[in-house]
């Protein structure tokens, strides 16, 4: 191989290292209808999209500056969610989508946010909770989501709960 060649591919991987260039595996999980698939194509595409529910999962990459976000949306029906915990390991972050309108259900996503980040594969995970759908009528603002989640009981963990708006405000590559 040519030696100015060599020097340039490995010029190139010491830069990756020095510049940080990285991957993280990101789990976002949340229960149906919270607005999962809607989350992932706008940040993957820009734009709104029209989504059926998901059977399964979707996987997709988002750079964001020097990081590559390889996003896992996994379907969340009742039915699905004990497979959930086959995607956790090597988790590095977790997104889990409140829909912030659906009163009723709070309940039923407090129980299933506490199973998932007290599994032991989510122990390093970092966790960020976006609240969905603060646009209704009625919605939970973001403090009252933190609140309903009991996310104070989960105080070896650092929590952060976003509102909708402002995860589409970040400027994509």
């Amino acid at each position: 191989m040519d030696h100015k060649l060599c020097q340039s591919i490995n010029m190139g991987k010491l830069l990756s290292k020095i510049l940080g260039n990285k991957e993280m595996r990101i789990l976002m999980l949340g229960l149906d209808a919270a607005g999962k698939t809607t989350i992932l194509y706008k940040l993957k595409l820009g734009q709104s999209v029209t989504t059926i529910p998901t059977v399964g999962f979707n996987v997709e990459t988002v750079s964001y500056k020097n990081v590559k976000f390889n996003v896992w949306d996994v379907g969340g029906q009742d039915k699905i969610r004990p497979l959930w915990r086959h995607y956790y390991n090597g988790t590095q972050g977790l997104i889990f989508v409140v829909d912030c309108a659906d009163l009723d259900r709070i309940d039923e996503a407090r129980t299933e946010l506490h199973r998932i980040v007290n599994d032991r594969e989510m122990k390093d995970a970092l966790i960020l909770i976006f609240a969905n759908k603060q646009d209704l009528p009625d919605a939970l603002k973001p403090h009252d989501v933190q609140e309903r989640l009991h996310l104070t009981k989960l105080r070896d963990r650092n929590c952060h709960v976003n509102p909708d708006h402002e995860i589409y405000t970040y400027k994509r590559k």
